[in-house]
């Protein structure tokens, strides 16, 4: 079932991601992070394994596993994007290849990989479902998909306003799907759950903010929404504000490694 309009979402996907593409290689939150660190240990990677790295965005993720596996097919739904990230990439790995693929509709055979990875790009997709199941489907039976993504919280205020303030200041954002609609989608394609966490991720607003917006006027409606918000909202994103300035806010991230039985 599609809820949204996906064309259309996509469309503004590769605009968005191939007019900022550089600025997605060089973010401090996407280049390094916990998370990343998390997904070596967690996955424990073999030399032999192929890996699909689905919404690779910069390439943290093609360049971390690339000494660590025989193989990594990097994919993004943005051109641009891309290019930049086999630009950053190959300045240190020679076993990557490079494809435009849509995370929901892949280009490959069943049973192909041994691992798939997708960091913070989820919230991106119009229908997340239908990546859960094309992952499932690309992989080898034992294999498993390692996804990271911001998550909405439980309380529909919070939910709200998150999802408002992404939308605010990226017209590609989608949805922070919370964590019981990615627990649904995983039990109903038949992956197991081996391991999660919540993590809070503090980020430093201005970068995040200018990553994406395009004039001074949307970055002044996202200030003026956050300024706005209720105590409770600004408490549990932990907002660090001054009357002129915002500096910094924690959102909720999801680290889920999941098997196909």
């Amino acid at each position: 079932m599609k809820d949204h309009n996906s064309d259309e979402i996509k469309s503004k996907v590769q605009q968005q991601f191939g007019a900022n593409a550089k600025k997605y290689v060089e973010s401090k939150s996407h280049s390094s992070g916990e998370d990343l660190k998390m997904l070596l240990e967690w996955s424990e990677p073999k030399k032999s394994w192929t890996v699909l790295d689905i919404a690779t965005g910069g390439g943290h993720v093609t360049k971390l596993f690339a000494p660590h596996v025989n193989q990594v097919i990097a994919t993004d739904i943005t051109r641009e994007m891309l290019k930049e990230a086999k630009r950053f990439v190959d300045l240190s790995a020679s076993n990557v290849n490079y494809i435009v693929a849509d995370a929901e509709s892949l280009p490959f055979l069943d049973n192909t990989f041994d691992l798939v990875t997708c960091r913070i790009a989820a919230h991106h997709f119009p229908n997340a479902k239908e990546f859960i199941k094309e992952a499932h489907r690309v992989l080898k039976q034992g294999g498993r998909l390692l996804l990271v993504d911001n998550i909405a919280p439980v309380n529909p205020l919070l939910d709200n306003f998150i999802n408002t303030l992404e939308q605010l200041r990226d017209n590609s954002h989608v949805r922070c799907y919370s964590q019981n609609e990615w627990q649904s989608w995983v039990d109903e394609t038949g992956f197991v759950l081996v391991k999660s966490k919540v993590r809070k991720k503090q980020l430093e607003y201005q970068s995040w903010v200018e990553r994406t917006t395009s004039s001074d006027e949307e970055i002044s409606k996202v200030a003026q929404y956050i300024q706005n918000a209720e105590k409770q909202v600004k408490d549990y994103f932990d907002f660090q504000l001054t009357p002129n300035a915002i500096h910094s806010f924690k959102l909720d991230e999801w680290i889920a490694l999941m098997e196909k039985k």
